[in-house]
Parts: structure tokens; sequence; C-alpha cells
């Protein structure tokens, strides 16, 4: 069975009724259960319900994660390859239906802007573009990892979903990570935010993950869109993807990320708005449900809240993001892909993590050590 086929056992609204009709005895027992949480657990710590707990959850969570990762936070930094994509999507500046000049990088201006982010300090960075097969396929992607990988002890990728064999061949050239989200999970309104163009397609965008599985990644990060459509009921169906994944690809790593709709060129408005604390009681309930799963906050956030949030268990923060291809040196006036909220830079957002008591760590350590052990064979 694939996850599709679990995922079409489960209705959404019943779900989401389900979460809704959990009560503060629920939250009580996940908070207190020993042991791995479950689903259920799950719904009662995103429930409104569990909003009341929410000091009791944040102290959980930051336990769970000093005892899992102990007092450091990895920095990473988006490069912008090309904002050229053949979606239609409602909640993109990058969207096809907008009138936008384009830039795809050449080998040149990537180097340029590899050479800028290696100025910052970091060590780890995840590579972006849009969806368009033929001006940023898989030949373009491949290109652009050989071309980096001197530089970078980890790299990821936010791409079009690929076929398996396409992943793996990624792979043998130095990929890292690979970040892929539904956006949502409601199938019947999928359609709504997505009208042309390959993402479309839910049922392929759906089983990327288990593509990548299969390809023997070492990373897999999931997520929705939040904004979209109701972030509880759409957040249990993640935490689900994720349970399948971990329990069928249970060498691989996972991460969550939590980005919120922002305001870009021709992009419409959150329809379902979430307050900072709720994404907060978010953030904790993922990691009192997994203490292995990496959490990541972008640059989407405001200063203030990252400040406070880094303790409550994210483990991965970007700075100084630019989110329009060749942002750092090439171009930095080019359209953006969403506004970013926090703009301090790298070097201050380091020395705000010193001053929280925590390490800003700008290489994987995992990912080194796992490069110098092959070296050494």
């Amino acid at each position: 069975m694939n996850f599709e086929k679990h995922f079409n056992k489960f209705s959404w609204e019943e779900v989401k009724e389900s979460i809704y009709s959990k009560t503060s005895s629920d939250v009580e027992i996940a908070l207190r259960k020993k042991g791995k949480r479950t689903l259920e657990d799950f719904k009662a710590l995103i429930s409104p319900a569990a909003s009341d707990y929410l000091e009791e959850m944040a102290q959980l969570s930051h336990n769970i994660t000093q005892k899992r990762f102990g007092k450091t936070l990895q920095m990473y930094i988006p490069l912008y390859l090309s904002n050229e994509c053949q979606n239609i999507c409602t909640y993109c500046g990058f969207s096809f239906d907008n009138k936008i000049a384009r830039r795809t990088l050449t080998n040149e201006e990537i180097l340029k802007e590899v050479a800028e982010i290696k100025k910052l300090g970091f060590d780890h960075v995840l590579l972006v573009t849009g969806e368009a097969n033929k001006t940023v396929g898989v030949e373009y992607l491949k290109n652009a990892i050989k071309l980096i990988r001197p530089y970078f002890s980890n790299i990821s990728i936010e791409v079009q979903p690929l076929e398996q064999n396409e992943y793996a061949e990624l792979i043998t050239l130095g990929l890292y990570s690979v970040l892929v989200y539904q956006e949502t999970y409601h199938r019947e309104n999928y359609s709504l935010h997505h009208t042309k163009g390959k993402k479309s397609n839910f049922s392929y965008r759906i089983e990327t993950p288990e593509r990548l599985g299969n390809a023997g990644v070492h990373k897999i990060g999931v997520g929705i869109l939040i904004g979209l459509e109701d972030w509880r009921t759409d957040s249990f169906f993640t935490a689900m993807h994720l349970d399948y994944l971990e329990k069928k690809f249970w060498q691989t790593k996972y991460s969550i990320s939590f980005p919120r709709l922002r305001p870009a060129e021709g992009v419409e408005l959150p329809k379902n708005f979430m307050s900072d604390k709720e994404l907060a009681q978010l953030i904790c309930a993922y990691r009192i449900f997994d203490e292995e799963v990496e959490l990541s906050l972008s640059t989407r956030e405001s200063p203030s809240f990252r400040d406070n949030i880094i303790k409550l268990g994210i483990t991965s923060v970007s700075a100084g993001s630019k989110t329009n291809p060749g942002g750092y040196a090439v171009a930095p006036e080019s359209l953006e892909q969403f506004e970013i909220n926090d703009d301090r830079s790298p070097m201050e957002i380091a020395s705000m993590i010193r001053t929280k008591g925590y390490e800003a760590v700008w290489k994987d350590w995992d990912r080194t050590y796992q490069i110098e052990k092959e070296n050494t064979l």
C-alpha cells in the first residue's frame, strides 16, 4: 500500500470534526503520556482545547528538544536559481500568469551568488526554482549541484517533483535533502489553488516523498502552506504523512517547515488566518508528537516571533534570505517570490541565538561526518 491509498481512507470533514471535538481531558492524556504519542494525541495537541495548555506544552517541547538536539540551531540560506514556472498557483509570486520579468541564473551568475553567500558564513544551502521542466529541469539541477558542491557540505533542493531515478542521480552528485510541500491535503480544494501545470496533479505530488524514500535521499522535508485551508486539519494529515514515511523509510531523516502565506505580487490573502499563538501551539505539538523530526522556521516570520520561538522546539532557521533569483549579488531588485518578514543579517541572527544561550551551527555536522567517513574508506 502506498501513502495515497492510506490517505484515501480518511475524510477531511470527519478528521476536522474529530480535532475540534477534542476535550481538555484528551489534551491532558496526551501531555501526561509516557512514550511516543499517537496521531490521536496529536489531534488533541493541535485542537482548540489545547490553547489553554500552551505554557505546559511549551515547557515539555523545550525539554524534549534540549534532550535530543541540545542548545544548537542549524543555519541555512536559500539560493533562488530561477523564477521560471509553468504552474498557475493562487499564492505564489512566480505563478505563470503573473506578468513579471523571468530570470534563470547562468553558471557565472550562480558562482557570483555562491561567493556572496560564502562571505556570510554559510555551509548549508537550499536551491530553489520555480517549476519549469524545460528551463530548470533535471539537467539544469545536475549542473547546478556539480557547480556548487565544492563550496557547501550540505545541498538541499526545493524544486518541482521528480521521478525516483532522477532523484537517485542527483543524490550521487551530492544532493543531501529534498523539501517538497503538499501545500494542502484538501484534495477537493487543491485544484482551486493550483489551476494549471503539473503541480495541479494532486496524486503525483502526494506520492513524491515516497519516491524520495525509495531513491534513498538522506532527509525529506514535508509541510503545508499555512493559510490555504484549515491549518489544524492540514497539519494532522502532514503528521500522518510523516508517521507513514518514518515507518516505511526508518533510516531517513525528516523535517517539518511552517510557512505562513505571505504577501507577493498577484497573490490573494490567506482565507484561513493563523495567529502567532496558534503557530507556537503547532510547533510544540509536532515536537511532543515526534522527538526526532527537525523543525524549521524561515524568514517569513517576524523577528520578535523568531526570537521567542527558538527555545520551544525549532532546530533550524534561515537567515539573510533573498527570495529572488540573483538576489544576493546578481540582481538584487528582481521580483521576490514572497515578502521577507525578518530581514536581519546572518550575523545579527547568530548574535541573537547566542544571547538566548544557544550556538548557531553553520555546518550540518552529521553530513560533514558522513563525508569524512566516506573519504576514509
